[in-house]
């Protein structure tokens, strides 16, 4: 582990004293080149802490977060002088060969890198300090062939990925629960990833996330996160102690929790069902979720909106299953936290490439069932949001 980590380290450093060597074309002063290695070094020196603090039981794991922060702040923004100075080497390797001259890097080549680097740069230091807490509320339209008339106009409150273990700041997050609770709606529900790793990262949070309720109740469910799965413990009976802690946590927050468990919402005599399953997902994510199993006991024919915190499941299995389900509500991606997003004209994310259906609502031609991917309320590992913003979803159902 430690080679590999010196390996990478060396890696790191010899991208740097490359882009180095693309900065001091810009020709500045001693101070600004001396300031360059000065960031730099302060990087060096945190990643090196990060390793030396890295404990599995997930104690201080608040700070690690802002390192790997720190690190795509320099690191990231150097691709772009570092791609472009590599274009102007080739050319000057070419210039060697053809006419035996080596001509000096360019300066304009140096300002158009680093010109353009200040973009991301820019926007990665927006989404630590801002981006993160940039709540907003997205509405969305289910329609439902057979949806009960009592349900037409019933509204659905979704959060996902609260990641507890990464907030650091009350007031901030105090922000997303006030949006939530001004947001006139019957029903909230949760799609997992309450923590990062282990119950107590919820603890300190529990008062304030337990004010969101609903006439209509509080339904959640278990994301990937929420197992303790990524956690080496001492023993099995501390890791099964830890989901006992989990789950009297929801408890705690007055949620009810649905573990391939299914609940009937009725009004005025008619209903609908709320069916939960815990975390079904492609590897390396486990599968723990049974579709069947939380379907048990319910009348095939009511229109089900089903929790699923991983968007796989749709695809694998909810799209052919027999049961009337024409909602299903996950979470899981986060929307990578980076990206970028201008309504009516696009919509992207690297975590595309790994998950076709990322963000928003997709609905599926030909059994005209749909999903809707939540992009997280909290954020994970990197300590901020660039482009992706944290969502509240309201979904109002609709008869067709």
């Amino acid at each position: 582990m430690k080679l590999i980590f010196l390996i990478i380290l060396l890696i790191f450093f010899a991208f740097d004293l490359y882009a180095f060597q693309i900065f001091k074309a810009l020709k500045l002063s001693k101070v600004f080149e001396n300031g360059y290695w000065t960031f730099n070094i302060i990087g060096y020196l945190l990643i090196i802490y990060s390793v030396m603090i890295y404990d599995p039981q997930g104690h201080n794991s608040k700070i690690l977060p802002f390192i790997i922060g720190y690190t795509i702040l320099l690191g990231v923004p150097k691709l772009i002088p570092i791609f472009l100075g590599t274009a102007e080497d080739l050319y000057r390797i070419g210039n060697r060969f053809i006419s035996g001259e080596w001509p000096s890097r360019r300066r304009f080549i140096a300002l158009m890198g680093w010109g353009i680097a200040a973009v991301p740069f820019i926007g990665i230091l927006h989404g630590i300090f801002l981006g993160r807490s940039q709540y907003r509320v997205l509405n969305n339209s289910a329609v439902i062939k057979s949806l009960p008339d009592e349900f037409n106009g019933f509204k659905i409150l979704q959060i996902s990925d609260i990641h507890s273990g990464s907030f650091v700041d009350f007031k901030e997050v105090e922000i997303g629960i006030n949006m939530i609770l001004n947001q006139d709606v019957d029903a909230i529900v949760f799609t997992g990833d309450l923590v990062n790793n282990v119950y107590s990262e919820m603890t300190p949070w529990v008062d304030l996330f337990k004010k969101i309720n609903a006439p209509f109740g509080v339904f959640s469910i278990l994301g990937n996160h929420d197992y303790g799965d990524y956690v080496s413990w001492d023993s099995a009976e501390d890791k099964n102690k830890n989901m006992e802690n989990l789950i009297e946590t929801h408890k705690k927050l007055g949620w009810r929790l649905l573990r391939n468990e299914n609940f009937k919402i009725s009004k005025n005599g008619r209903s609908i069902d709320i069916v939960g399953v815990e975390n079904w997902g492609n590897p390396p994510f486990p599968k723990y979720g049974d579709l069947d199993m939380a379907l048990k006991g319910l009348n095939p024919k009511t229109p089900k909106i089903l929790l699923s915190h991983d968007p796989s499941h749709f695809d694998a299995e909810v799209i052919n299953h027999a049961s009337n389900i024409p909602l299903t509500l996950s979470g899981h991606t986060h929307g990578m936290q980076f990206g970028i997003e201008i309504p009516g004209w696009i919509k992207w994310s690297p975590v595309k490439f790994k998950y076709p259906k990322w963000a928003g609502n997709y609905i599926d031609e030909k059994t005209k069932k749909s999903l809707y991917v939540n992009r997280g309320f909290g954020y994970l590992a990197f300590p901020g949001r660039v482009g992706i913003w944290p969502e509240i979803t309201v979904h109002t159902l609709i008869k067709s």
